[in-house]
């Protein structure tokens, strides 16, 4: 059976969240968010979802508790949220930019602001998704500190590193991680049909790449169900990454 480019990138979103336990997972955008469904009702069962506001969410959408501003900041502070977040940009070190392009006194152009970047990456276990790989994205060095990164959080003291962490990020063309000695980013799987040279020349930074990289795991046939039929049967999924060779790929400089 014919796996997506796509499904892939879900399969390597959920993947994210194996063996967190109990804890409130946040997934920003249509693929992690797929993802995280995917693990609560499969591998991940104890995964805590909400409607996106203010209750704790089933399955099918039911509510099953109610998750107060109090309770979600609790979790938060506490290292019991895992979120998943997008980057415009992105260093070697995990520090991420959603502020601004440019200097920031005079940007070339304004995104979305700080938001709550920097509490996320503090308190709580944090992961990335982007959905086109590139060198706009992964850079050298971000205009603007909105997500902290290893080092900053290292250079910060104990105080900011007691729950930081940066488990994965997830790109239309691999999985990254930060398993190095000195916690920069390292190429952890390619997805079928890219290249690790591929992944490098789409990468603005010098990535840490293994001798031998991994394929990103196959999804299993009730996974695969699962996304087609039951999380997104409209293949959504596919407008976000399409297949190479479909005309909309991402990926490149």
């Amino acid at each position: 059976m014919s796996v997506g480019r796509a499904e892939y990138c879900v399969i390597a979103c959920a993947e994210a969240w194996r063996d967190n336990g109990e804890v409130l997972a946040s997934p920003m955008g249509l693929i992690p968010s797929i993802g995280a469904r995917l693990a609560r009702r499969t591998f991940s069962p104890d995964l805590l979802l909400t409607d996106g506001e203010a209750l704790l969410v089933g399955l099918d959408g039911t509510t099953e508790g109610w998750l107060p501003y109090r309770g979600h900041l609790t979790a938060v502070t506490g290292g019991r949220r895992h979120v998943m977040m997008g980057a415009s940009q992105i260093d070697r070190f995990g520090n991420q930019n959603i502020s601004c392009v440019g200097d920031w006194s005079r940007p070339r152009r304004q995104l979305l602001g700080v938001r709550g970047a920097p509490v996320n990456t503090l308190n709580n276990p944090t992961s990335y998704w982007i959905p086109k790989h590139s060198r706009r994205v992964f850079v050298e060095r971000v205009d603007m500190v909105c997500g902290v990164g290893y080092d900053r959080a290292a250079a910060a003291g104990p105080s900011a590193t007691r729950f930081h962490r940066l488990p994965r990020v997830v790109t239309d063309l691999a999985v990254l991680d930060f398993a190095t000695p000195d916690h920069s980013m390292r190429l952890a799987s390619v997805h079928p049909g890219v290249t690790p040279e591929q992944v490098r020349e789409a990468t603005g930074f010098e990535l840490t790449i293994p001798d031998e990289v991994p394929f990103t795991r196959e999804p299993t046939l009730e996974e695969l169900e699962l996304i087609r039929a039951v999380l997104d049967p409209k293949g959504l999924r596919d407008r976000e990454v399409p297949d190479p060779g479909s005309g909309a790929g991402g990926g490149g400089r």
